[in-house]
């Protein structure tokens, strides 16, 4: 049986430390003037978006719905589909707008409203209209039950779409550049056009397959559609970006919420407390191959 390892603590305890600080000591993101700009102009497209839809909205009740005559099915079915384009348009337009100008989880309630306010206005632009389908006396039961469930139908997909389950914040912005600067030097990352996270150097298995790769701040990574910063990013950095161990202790040592920076499974909770897991605090930055050389023993792997 092999003789267990002692833990290496330093990783953890600097991870611990890291997790429970909840402070960004490389700096705090700011948007740049053009960024701002960028957003502010973003988002007035998507209100008069909003505005025109909820007018839409009012027009099909007073117009279509609340004269005593007979309701034309297929002219508000149109009317429906043409408030669900404005409103997902509009939502798509601020969700991209909070790519260039994040808000602050610090407040709890506007980072919220910010961030699902395309769900909030879907709300209001299809929820009256819903109601008053149901109530409405010029129409028999069948008519009211194929416009009401065409009207949910939509207005959930619509719902759907306009939720920002990735919803950014100047803290994860934060975080981010911190890594990728405490890291490498400079604000600089690499990610393809299509691709769900960035990255801290061009050679990394995910980006070598691609003819397209992109490079930019994180911020531009952000503004381009790319959520995050890849959860890989420890193990890339030793094992493809030429990176030591001791590189990426002096980075976990410099941002504020440990999670957002291992990769999965690589922070564990103990007593309350998270840490980076004894396994990767003993990873030896020698180590870059999966498999273990023929005639070299195979280390012991440290118990968490």
């Amino acid at each position: 049986m092999a003789e267990k390892k002692k833990p290496a603590t330093s990783r953890a305890k600097r991870g611990a430390e890291v997790a429970e600080t909840k402070t960004t000591r490389g700096g705090t993101f700011q948007a740049s003037p053009e960024a701002k700009s960028t957003a502010l102009k973003l988002r007035i497209v998507a209100m008069v978006l909003w505005v025109i839809a909820i007018g839409v909205e009012i027009f099909t009740i007073v117009w279509a719905l609340l004269p005593d005559k007979p309701v034309n099915t297929w002219l508000i079915i149109g009317l429906i589909v043409l408030i669900a384009v404005l409103t997902l348009s509009g939502s798509l337009l601020w969700k991209k707008a909070n790519r260039y100008d994040p808000a602050s989880e610090k407040d709890k309630v506007r980072f919220f409203v910010q961030n699902q306010l395309g769900v909030i206005m879907t709300i209001l632009a299809f929820l009256p209209l819903i109601v008053l389908i149901f109530l409405d006396k010029n129409m028999d039961g069948k008519q009211k039950g194929i416009l009401g469930a065409v009207a949910i139908a939509v207005a959930l997909v619509v719902g759907v779409f306009s939720y920002d389950k990735d919803a950014p914040s100047v803290e994860q912005y934060s975080v981010e550049a911190n890594v990728v600067k405490e890291l490498t030097g400079k604000d600089e990352v690499y990610w393809t056009k299509n691709g769900t996270a960035f990255h801290v150097c061009a050679q990394v298995p995910d980006l070598s397959r691609s003819t397209d790769i992109q490079s930019g701040s994180v911020s531009q990574a952000h503004e381009a559609g790319i959520p995050r910063l890849t959860k890989k990013w420890v193990s890339e950095a030793t094992r493809n970006c030429g990176y030591t161990t001791e590189d990426v202790d002096r980075v976990l040592g410099s941002v504020d919420d440990v999670s957002r920076t291992l990769d999965e499974g690589q922070a564990v909770e103990e007593s309350g407390t998270l840490e980076v897991a004894p396994e990767v605090a003993d990873e030896d930055p020698a180590d870059t191959d999966d498999t273990v050389p023929s005639g070299v023993e195979e280390p012991a792997v440290a118990t968490p």
